[in-house]
Formats: C-alpha cells, sequence, structure tokens
C-alpha cells in the first residue's frame, strides 16, 4: 500500500453529519428551531421596542397625577390649622393706613416643613400603581385590553 492511503482520516461529529439519513433529519430539526427561536426574539424585540416609549409617557403622566393631587390633599389638610393672621401681620397707622406687612417666617416655614413631610409620607405609603395601556394606542382601534 501507499503511503498517502494510510494518513490519518478527518472524523467528524455524529451531529454535524456521516450519520447518513437520520443525521439529515437532526440538523432538519435543530436548524428549523434555531430559526424559529430567531424569529421569535426579533419579534418580541420589536414589540418592546414599539412598546416602551407609550409606556413610559404613560408612567411618566401617572406620576406627575399622582404627585399632584398628593400636594394638593396634603397642602390643604396642613393650611386648615392657619389663618392668615399666623402668617402675616398688618400694621396701622392713626389712620388705618396700612404702613408695614410683616411676614411672619418661622411659621411660613414650619408649614412648608410639614406639607414636604407630609407629602413624602403619602408618597412613600401610596405603594405601587398598576399601568395600563390600551390596545387603541397601537393601532387606533377602540377595543380596550385589560
Amino acid at each position: 500500500m501507499y503511503k498517502i492511503y494510510s494518513r490519518p482520516r478527518i472524523k467528524l461529529p455524529k451531529a454535524i453529519g456521516n450519520r447518513g439519513d437520520k443525521g439529515k433529519r437532526f440538523s432538519k430539526k435543530v436548524a428549523t428551531i434555531i430559526i424559529i427561536l430567531i424569529i421569535a426574539f426579533s419579534t418580541m424585540k420589536y414589540v418592546l421596542d414599539a412598546v416602551n416609549p407609550i409606556f413610559d409617557t404613560l408612567c411618566e403622566s401617572r406620576a406627575k397625577s399622582i404627585a399632584t393631587t398628593v400636594s394638593n390633599e396634603q397642602a390643604i389638610a396642613v393650611m386648615k390649622d392657619y389663618t392668615y393672621d399666623d402668617l402675616f401681620t398688618v400694621e396701622k397707622d392713626a389712620n388705618d393706613n396700612i404702613t408695614m406687612i410683616k411676614s411672619n417666617v418661622t411659621n411660613m416655614n414650619e408649614i412648608t416643613s410639614k406639607i414636604a413631610t407630609n407629602i413624602q409620607n403619602e408618597l412613600d405609603s401610596k405603594g405601587r400603581e398598576d399601568i395600563q395601556i390600551a390596545l387603541r394606542k397601537f393601532y387606533r382601534v377602540e377595543v380596550i385590553i385589560r
């Protein structure tokens, strides 16, 4: 025998080939599964990229709404305990003309700190809020998904 025929042969794994008909079917199944997974992940990424700006806008507007509502409620609750005379002192002369309006800074600082702490406590106790995205936002159809 000649030297050329005694060289070592390349041994391929059975999953890649050399299995005959079974190897081809196995390779086709693996390729099909990989293609399906690629399509599924690319579709999911496309949908998430489309939904993200809408979801961010809805969350931002909901957070602003909650903050506005809570701040108004707490300002009203704190201001119930105070009157205008607690905030300002009006000085008049002998003819009942107003000569000076003094502000009571300590009461004003107390009010603002109470309002701020009440707002923070209320926001901390709020917890999670659910945000719903209506299907019509995507397709301009009057169907709502809940």
